[in-house]
């Protein structure tokens, strides 16, 4: 679909859902007998929260997670369910970082950041060198942007064991703070909109994060939210992959044309697949209409035996199924013995949409889109 050999680096798998137990088990497992004993916290919108509560536990450490209180509830739960203590702060992740810095301050537990630490970089980099030793010439790697740790360490891993590959940071629309900061050449902090992909929706990477972008990345691009959408409907329907709206940003960019692949030996890095299973529903849905397989329509009737009838019979010919079917009997653009149908279809594609309509038209139904919604009769069309 790609026009690309592409192979996926399925981290949605990894133990915790993400790629962030690689860093986090990196950074305790280095800690001082002292600061185990004190204890750890972090700042995370879910992925990194799981990650640094696993690892502190095998470690025998104890840890508190704050996180923002818009996080999805299933990341929060599973936080608690590894061991960790949960604080809820703010509405961003920015909040929730300040009050793990407040907090440290006052109980002397070690940060562990969730990306600005060379440590933590070294961790996720481990997912480049297994790309590189797996998948023989790889001569492309996408790898969703937040703060940068990922795509950072990912970079210097590739560019060390397979030279000769791009390596190319993908974010959304909704938080560009990296591909700001690498038009601007030095790191910015803007603050992200509401985004599917809240994993990666950080204000923007840290210096650190931002010198190793500029220097081992060769290029950030900006996907949007109908993008991510239609990727993790791709992945769940083709893949059999659930994965989180940060972690298909990668694949996004691919089925967009965002990042140029054609011939290409393409490794897309699925980062986590920590998804709320309310919103794959809505995903779902999303993606299914704006890949053309949903396909919404109102039609005006006379209010009559067997006009509903004729309609459900052209669609069912047009090889289109009704979802939904809603009347409206009454309302001032409606004149008297008439009735508006709001139809929902599942269609294969858009060309298939476009079928059906022509086959409505054909009878006499039509709908005028945002407008008003027509059917003329034989009868109307000779007066």
């Amino acid at each position: 679909m790609a026009g690309a050999d592409v192979r996926l680096k399925c981290e949605n798998l990894q133990r915790t859902g993400s790629f962030k137990i690689r860093g986090a088990a990196n950074r305790i497992a280095a800690l001082s007998a002292h600061e185990r004993a004190r204890g750890v916290i972090a700042a995370s919108a879910g992925n990194h929260a799981q990650g640094v509560a696993v690892a502190a536990r095998e470690h025998g450490v104890r840890a508190t997670i704050v996180m923002p209180r818009t996080t999805p509830l299933a990341k929060v739960e599973a936080t608690r369910g590894y061991g960790a203590e949960v604080l809820l702060h703010g509405d961003s992740y920015e909040d929730a970082q300040r009050e793990c810095e407040r907090f440290a301050g006052a109980h002397g537990n070690t940060v562990i950041p969730a990306y600005d630490d060379p440590l933590i970089i070294a961790g996720q980099g481990a997912v480049g060198i297994e790309i590189a030793e797996e998948f023989a010439g790889v001569s492309l790697v996408a790898v969703p942007v937040g703060g940068g740790g990922l795509a950072a360490g990912v970079a210097i891993a590739v560019k060390a064991t397979a030279p000769g590959a791009r390596v190319i940071g993908v974010q959304v629309e909704a938080a560009p703070g990296a591909a700001r900061s690498r038009a601007a050449g030095h790191a910015l902090s803007i603050d992200p909109a509401p985004t599917i992909a809240e994993g990666i929706a950080v204000a923007g990477p840290s210096a650190l994060t931002h010198d190793l972008l500029q220097r081992h990345v060769d290029d950030i691009v900006l996907v949007g939210e109908d993008d991510v959408a239609e990727a993790m409907v791709l992945l769940l329907e083709r893949s059999k992959l659930v994965v989180e709206g940060a972690g298909a940003a990668s694949v996004a960019a691919l089925m967009s044309g965002r990042v140029a692949a054609r011939g290409e030996r393409v490794c897309a890095i699925l980062s986590g697949g920590n998804a709320d299973i309310n919103m794959i529903a809505r995903v779902v849905e999303h993606g299914l209409t704006t890949a053309g397989r949903y396909y919404s329509l109102t039609i005006g009737l006379d209010d009559k035996p067997g006009q509903l009838a004729r309609l459900s019979e052209i669609i069912a010919e047009a090889g289109a199924n009704i979802l939904s079917v809603s009347h409206q009997r009454f309302g001032m653009a409606l004149p008297v013995g008439r009735v508006h149908v709001a139809l929902l279809l599942e269609v294969r594609d858009r060309e298939h949409a476009a079928t059906v309509r022509a086959a409505l038209g054909a009878h006499g139904f039509t709908h005028g889109g945002a407008g008003e919604p027509e059917y003329v009769p034989s009868a109307w069309k000779r007066a």
